[in-house]
């Protein structure tokens, strides 16, 4: 049964966030050689906080609403109409934020932004609940299409405002249409009953799980983010637009693959909170699955990172190239604690989560800052690798020792064949050096090899015939 559900929600999941990903970076790659990185600055230092804003408009209830097994449609509907008052109130006190903005980062242009993204801010905290019901119902395929077709009206709107003189509008005004969309469709398909007399019931019920999920996003939100907001009000916001397009290239095989398994892992993991040692043995084989794909990764990236970034973004995007490099060093370990939270929910320890969210923060606070100190956003990027690598190696005592009541040995092997995977990715391109000055023909030239690594290492670690066995399966 679980390698069923495994297995219809990982098809599904992997036609969303593949077809979201090839979406989005066609759109980026478009938008990236009409816009400037000055737009590009302004973007950025709005998502900063859109993204808190839209953690706040979740409050830890989406993945609170899978969890509990004890709610009815009434308890549903309760908590759908509290989450249209949240929505209200942080869409006004965004939509009110824009002069403070201004004065803060010494600029003019974010009065009219905020106001028209504080209905995004609405529309997203409304599509919370009715998306959690189709994921707690396993309608992976409905979650997934329609965030394929958002992010289709996205690309749509923003390229054709941008080709219009738009600016950076054109990416704000996509924002709005593309939320818009995902609510409809969400809210039309699980068709909730708003009608019911509101009781505080149904929000006690699943405040306790709730309120650690929001609290490690809250504290994660500033782990996560720090570095955006100084680079922007320290250095520069035009270093910062910089700073993001290597970072989130960066994080780019996150939602490729820990993308697809998280939304999974929860709701078909959550039915076995009571025999952890079956998530355990599903947590481990995910970390030797993203392993051999993040370590040889990692290394491809590091290697070819100025050919990815100037064929993709364009030549007005150089001073991304080395510290997208930088950062390519943490893909593997950031593609491995992606995963966790969702193991943390499965197993009921969401106090975890926020102990792990506590310490990550902390130690990403103190690398941001010196590196801000440092005055260059190649310095902000070794230390937020060497924050990574350490909170890595923490979270997983954490996973396995308190949580699984387990210790590191399963972690260790399973991070040995991923490891002789990326050796061999060195071989193959420490010495190699750029054919051509077409930054196409390299990747058409290096891509292939980085795959032959990858096949050559998994026949050497005798891994290859038990992956065909697992797809067979």
């Amino acid at each position: 049964m679980v390698k069923s559900d495994f297995k219809t929600g990982l098809i599904f999941s992997a036609f969303g966030k593949y077809s979201t990903f090839f979406i989005n970076i066609l759109i980026n790659s478009v938008l990236s050689r009409i816009l400037t990185p000055e737009d590009y600055g302004i973007v950025t230092i709005v998502q900063i906080f859109l993204l808190f804003f839209d953690m706040l408009a979740d409050m830890g209830f989406g993945p609170a609403v899978i969890q509990n097994r004890t709610l009815d449609d009434d308890d549903i509907g309760v908590i759908f109409k509290f989450s249209i008052l949240v929505s209200i109130v942080l869409g006004l006190i965004f939509a009110a934020l824009g002069q403070p903005v201004n004065l803060f980062y010494g600029e003019d242009v974010f009065v009219p932004i905020f106001i028209i993204l504080g209905f995004e801010i609405f529309f997203y905290g409304l599509l919370i609940v009715p998306r959690a019901i189709l994921l707690k119902k396993k309608n992976f395929k409905s979650v997934n299409v329609v965030e394929v077709v958002a992010n289709i009206a996205y690309g749509a709107v923003a390229i054709a405002l941008a080709l219009n003189n738009f600016n950076y509008y054109s990416i704000i005004f996509a924002r709005v249409i593309k939320i818009l969309v995902m609510f409809i469709f969400f809210y039309t398909r699980t068709k909730i009953n708003y009608k019911t007399k509101f009781r505080k019931e149904p929000i006690i019920k699943i405040w306790a799980f709730a309120r650690n999920q929001f609290l490690f996003n809250f504290i994660n939100y500033f782990s996560r983010n720090l570095d955006n907001i100084l680079i922007g009000r320290y250095i520069n916001p035009t270093a910062l637009a910089f700073y993001n397009k290597s970072y989130q290239t960066s994080i780019y095989p996150n939602q490729l693959l820990t993308g697809i398994l998280a939304p999974v892992i929860q709701p078909i993991m959550s039915e076995y909170e009571d025999r952890k040692h079956i998530i355990k043995d599903v947590y481990l084989r995910s970390v030797r699955l993203l392993g051999d794909i993040g370590i040889p990764l990692s290394v491809f990236c590091y290697f070819v990172g100025k050919d990815i970034i100037l064929f993709v973004y364009g030549n007005q995007w150089t001073e991304s190239v080395l510290v997208f490099q930088i950062l390519a060093i943490s893909i593997w370990a950031q593609m491995i604690a992606a995963s966790t939270g969702a193991f943390y929910q499965s197993a009921n320890r969401t106090d975890l989560l926020l102990i792990s969210g506590i310490q990550s923060t902390i130690l990403n606070v103190v690398a941001i800052i010196y590196g801000v100190y440092l005055g260059t956003i190649e310095a902000v990027a070794i230390m937020v690798v060497l924050s990574f690598t350490t909170n890595f190696v923490i979270n997983n005592y954490l996973l396995m020792y308190k949580a699984f009541d387990s210790d590191y040995k399963g972690v260790i092997a399973a991070l040995s064949k991923p490891v002789i995977l990326g050796l061999i990715q060195v071989a193959i391109f420490v010495f190699m050096p750029d054919w051509t000055d077409n930054h196409f023909l390299n990747l058409l030239i290096k891509g292939p090899l980085f795959v032959i690594g990858i096949f050559v290492g998994l026949v050497v670690t005798n891994q290859l015939k038990e992956i065909i066995s697992i797809v067979r399966d």
